[in-house]
């Protein structure tokens, strides 16, 4: 598969059924949910708008179809590739929202590709062209650069954190784990505690305790034949609410 082809949309995990599957998607929602609780007083310049850029920071990705979402052993595969017209799509999408969301998730574009320069001259051209959105709409906002990044950085933290948990990546024994650095350029770290509630320290949320959640596909089905019969199986599959418990004490 050419890698600069498709961006795949899930996230997937072996069971001993078959697999557990999250739509990309779901963990923007779990991102959103996350950054809702984040305390008020250091909530970045348009909030709602910002709100909405983890909503739809991995939006526009290419419908099941073909092989796109399978291993040549025909196994779900989760995102890795990138795309470049997913790129263009995810910008064009969140344009239509509002320029701040549109440069909250042209930040976020950066962030992810820039790794990638000079080995894909589409990739370059998307990245030459994120850098003159970027300064044309924190123009148009009349924002300092200070600010862009500060409300960005909270975006890709809340994103770090949502993957996270979504990818089962919290140790045992309630060792502590780096989430990233906050907009506030302190890093934090996460913890899962012997009742499976979590805490963050320092801790950057308004509530002292809040629930969050995202819905887990399990698909009783090792190998597929194609997108469409994947497709179906993550839709006839039952939903499970998996859900964490954040509580400062």
């Amino acid at each position: 598969m050419d890698p600069t082809s498709t961006r795949i949309p899930m996230i997937v995990h072996p069971t001993s059924q078959g697999w557990d599957i999250i739509h990309q998607q779901a963990h923007g929602l779990l991102a959103y949910q996350i950054a809702t609780h984040w305390k008020t007083s250091q909530r970045p310049l348009f909030w709602h708008q910002t709100l909405t850029a983890l909503l739809e920071h991995d939006d526009g990705q290419q419908p099941f179809a073909g092989n796109n979402h399978l291993s040549q052993a025909g196994a779900p595969l989760s995102f890795e590739p990138y795309s470049v017209p997913q790129c263009h799509r995810m910008i064009d999408i969140a344009l239509r929202k509002s320029r701040w969301n549109a440069l909250m998730v042209s930040h976020h574009s950066t962030f992810l590709y820039q790794p990638t320069g000079g080995k894909d001259k589409a990739m370059d051209e998307f990245l030459e062209q994120q850098k003159s959105n970027q300064k044309k709409w924190r123009a148009a906002y009349g924002a300092s650069q200070k600010e862009v990044v500060y409300a960005y950085d909270l975006v890709q933290w809340c994103d770090a954190l949502s993957l996270i948990l979504c990818r089962n990546q919290l140790p045992p024994e309630a060792r502590q784990l780096e989430i990233s650095k906050g907009p506030d350029g302190v890093a934090y770290f996460i913890h899962q505690r012997a009742d499976n509630s979590l805490s963050v320290d320092p801790w950057p949320f308004e509530s002292a305790e809040f629930r969050v959640g995202v819905e887990v596909y399990p698909v009783a089905q090792l190998q597929f034949i194609d997108d469409e019969q994947l497709y179906q199986a993550i839709n006839e599959a039952p939903v499970e609410l998996r859900e964490w418990v954040f509580r400062c004490r």
